[in-house]
Parts: structure tokens; C-alpha cells; sequence
């Protein structure tokens, strides 16, 4: 397992999954909706948005040569506000150790509402994770939202390293899922899991807010948010509660 953990990390990155590209597809001729064909490279976990015009993301993974080496950054702001329906995009730095995916957002800061971020931090100094972060909260305190105010920002820890074979794993509460009336949330036998809980409930008072365990599921380089793909409607904050 540590050897294909140290594999997917360099040479081998996603060749299995180049045939995913068409899933969309057949989604959408199934639901019998048009497809727009852009010629980028974000995934879904790259980007985080509020639904009111503002989209979050990493420097680390869209500027990275890997995703669209011939595009600039204004060309790749440009097209979120294009595609996506957003006017502001904020750029945070680097994502935690080992993500495979180059700084995916959604281990580090996640909308909870349009105005409020819960933004992950590391209380250890010595943690390779606790300067990055600490620039991510201080990037995202200087932020605006639509509205030209401060967001409100809500901490989550850390949880202690989770590593296998010696491959640090990207273990993060930021990876929760969203769904109508619960919040999924990675948990991994930590001292903090208790604590993360907390955070969420009192952020999401309207969903039960559930621990999953997920120290196997994170040596596949992601967690719960990482596993699941959205079909987009309306913003997850203004969903109907069947």
C-alpha cells in the first residue's frame, strides 16, 4: 500500500481514471441536459464556492504546471468568473502534506455559509502544516466577500498526523460533505475528532452533524468530500429540505 501511496504521488498520477471524462457525459444524456465541453483543468475539489459570487482556490493547484501550463493567472480567474457565475475569486497558497491532488481547497478552507469560512489550522509550530495554514487564515482575514465585508472565519484543528508505511496521508476535518439534513465529517481516532464535531454542529444547527471514521479511507489520498461528485442546482446553503 505505501509503495502505490508513493507512486500515485509522482510518476503514475490518475492514468487509471483518464476514462472518468466521460461520466459527465453520460450523466447528462441520461438527465437529458446540455454539456459545455471548456478546455481547463480544475477539478471539483480545486475550487470551493458560496453560491453569491465568490470562489475559493489554491495557488499551489491551479497555477501548477501539471493542470494548464499555457494559461496565466488572470487568463485562469478570468475563466472561473466566466464559467462558474462568480465575480470574486480568492487565491490561497498551499494545500497540506500529502496531497496528491497539488492543493485541493477542500482539505483547508470550505464555505459553511456565503459569509463564513471554516478555514483548518495546526496548533503544533513544529507541524510542516502550521506555517501554510497559518498564511491560508491570514489571506482569508484580508478577504472580501460579495458584499465588500470581512468573512467571518471558524477554525477547525488539525488532527495528529495519519501516516502508512511512513507516507504522511492527507487527513484533514475540512473534507466534510454537505447533504440536505447532515454534514458528513472524517474523523480519525483522534482527540480532536470531538472537538471538530463540536465546531460543525454549532456552524450547521439545522443538520446533524456525523462522524465517519475514515483512517482507511484517507490511504486512498482523500476523504469523504474527495469521494463524492455533485450534480450542481442551487447553492448547498439554500437547498429545500425535502
Amino acid at each position: 500500500m505505501a509503495q502505490w501511496i508513493r507512486w500515485r504521488l509522482t510518476i503514475g498520477k490518475y492514468r487509471a481514471y483518464e476514462e472518468d471524462d466521460g461520466v459527465a457525459k453520460a450523466i447528462a444524456s441520461l438527465l437529458r441536459v446540455p454539456v459545455f465541453h471548456h478546455p481547463m483543468v480544475f477539478e471539483g475539489g480545486s475550487i470551493e464556492v458560496n453560491g453569491s459570487g465568490v470562489c475559493l482556490t489554491t495557488e499551489q493547484c491551479l497555477l501548477n504546471k501539471n493542470r494548464n501550463p499555457h494559461k496565466q493567472r488572470d487568463e485562469i480567474q478570468n475563466f472561473l468568473r466566466e464559467t462558474l457565475g462568480v465575480n470574486e475569486v480568492i487565491w490561497l497558497g498551499e494545500g497540506i502534506v500529502g496531497d496528491d491532488t497539488d492543493g485541493h481547497i477542500d482539505d483547508i478552507a470550505r464555505f459553511v455559509s456565503p459569509t463564513t469560512v471554516a478555514c483548518v489550522l495546526e496548533s503544533n509550530p513544529q507541524d510542516e502544516n502550521y506555517a501554510p495554514l497559518q498564511e491560508n487564515y491570514e489571506r482569508l482575514r484580508s478577504a472580501r466577500d460579495q458584499n465588500g465585508s470581512r468573512f467571518s472565519i471558524i477554525t477547525l484543528p488539525s488532527p495528529k498526523p495519519v501516516c502508512l508505511g511512513g507516507v504522511r496521508l492527507p487527513a484533514s476535518y475540512a473534507n466534510f460533505y454537505i447533504a440536505n439534513r447532515v454534514v458528513l465529517v472524517p474523523i480519525f481516532d483522534d482527540p480532536h475528532d470531538r472537538e471538530a464535531l463540536g465546531i460543525l454542529q454549532d456552524v450547521f444547527p439545522a443538520h446533524k452533524v456525523e462522524g465517519l471514521r475514515c483512517v482507511d479511507v484517507v490511504a486512498g489520498l482523500g476523504a469523504i468530500h474527495c469521494v463524492t461528485q455533485q450534480e450542481p442546482a442551487v447553492s448547498p446553503f439554500n437547498l429545500p429540505v425535502p
